[in-house]
């Protein structure tokens, strides 16, 4: 799974260092495809497989499911860790997030998210504010003892 957050930087030709931890999970291939909050969604081709299925199994009538499908799947493109670990991230994608020189990498359980720096400090700011992570997590069972 892909756990922590990594700033990176991207070399004159688009490429981003992958974080060493999260380049053997890309082993079985990926793709990268534009993310819901201006940011960039790396997935591996296991994932990707699962999240198209879902968005394909959709009601194609649907005007929202259309769109969707076109957010995901137009941007869609497949990338391969080169043996330096970088992967590269085509400049359609990288003027969506507005990611030039330096990136942040931040991992979502099952796939990771690269971001512009001041776009992740914004994305920080809200994760960090303690009234409402309470109410966030008062919807969150944790306590210890197993339902059921």
């Amino acid at each position: 799974m892909f756990f922590g957050q990594f700033q990176h930087s991207l070399d004159e030709k688009g490429r981003l260092m992958v974080p060493a931890r999260f380049r053997e999970l890309l082993e079985g291939g990926a793709y990268i495809t534009q993310g819901f909050d201006r940011c960039l969604m790396v997935m591996t081709e296991t994932y990707f497989k699962q999240v198209y299925e879902r968005v394909n199994a959709m009601n194609l009538a649907d005007p929202t499911t259309r769109l969707l499908r076109r957010l995901i799947f137009a941007n869609a493109y497949p990338v391969e860790v080169d043996k330096v670990g970088r992967i590269l991230v085509p400049q359609l994608l990288r003027q969506f997030a507005g990611v030039e020189n330096e990136a942040i990498v931040a991992g979502q359980g099952d796939y990771f998210e690269v971001w512009l720096p001041s776009a992740w400090n914004e994305q920080m700011t809200q994760i960090q504010n303690t009234e409402a992570n309470n109410q966030r997590f008062s919807t969150l069972n944790l306590s210890s003892q197993k339902n059921g």
